[in-house]
C-alpha cells in the first residue's frame, strides 16, 4: 500500500499494519488500542496508541479508542463530530464530567473484527499479514470490557 510520511519516508511495517486495521473498522463502530494489537497478534495498547499519535491522521483515527470510552484528549470535539455523523453509540456525560462531554458506549460501539457488521465484506483482507489458522479476529469478542488492559489509560499523550 505504501503510505508515505514526510519525516520518515516509508512507514514502519507495524505502523502500516495498525493503520490498515483502523481503515477496516466500519463507520459507527470502534476498536480499542488493545483490540487492534490483539487483532494483529503483535504489540500492545501503548504501541498502537503511539502509531496512531504519530501516523493516524490520514485514517479514521476516531475509530481507535481508549478502552474506557473517554474521547481522545485534545481532539474531543473533532472526534465527537465524526461520531455524530456516523451515529456511533455514545453515553451522555454525567454532570461531574469535565466539559460535560459524552463517552463512547463501548458495549454497543465496540467492533469485534467480524464480517457482516458494517460496509466491509470481510474483516480479514488478504493484504493484512497474519496467521489465519491461529488468528482470525474472532476472539476479540471475548475480550474483557477493558480490552485486556490492567494498567492505566492506553493512550499516548502528546506528539
Amino acid at each position: 500500500m505504501g503510505r508515505m510520511d514526510d519525516r520518515m519516508g516509508e512507514l514502519p511495517d507495524y505502523a502500516e499494519r495498525v493503520l490498515e486495521v483502523a481503515e477496516l473498522i466500519p463507520p459507527g463502530r470502534v476498536m480499542t488500542y488493545g483490540d487492534v494489537a490483539e487483532w494483529l497478534g503483535e504489540g500492545g495498547p501503548r504501541q498502537v496508541g503511539r502509531v496512531m499519535a504519530l501516523y493516524g491522521g490520514p485514517v479514521p483515527w476516531w475509530r481507535v479508542v481508549r478502552a474506557d470510552g473517554v474521547l481522545l484528549p485534545g481532539h474531543e470535539l473533532r472526534a465527537l463530530d465524526h461520531y455524530r455523523a456516523e451515529s456511533t453509540p455514545l453515553r451522555d456525560a454525567s454532570r461531574a464530567t469535565e466539559g460535560h462531554l459524552p463517552r463512547l458506549d463501548m458495549r454497543r460501539a465496540r467492533w469485534d473484527g467480524m464480517a457482516g457488521d458494517g460496509p466491509t465484506d470481510g474483516a480479514v483482507p488478504r493484504d493484512v499479514p497474519h496467521n489465519e489458522e491461529a488468528h482470525n479476529g474472532a476472539h476479540i469478542g471475548q475480550l474483557p470490557p477493558n480490552g485486556g488492559a490492567t494498567g492505566g489509560p492506553a493512550t499516548v499523550r502528546g506528539t
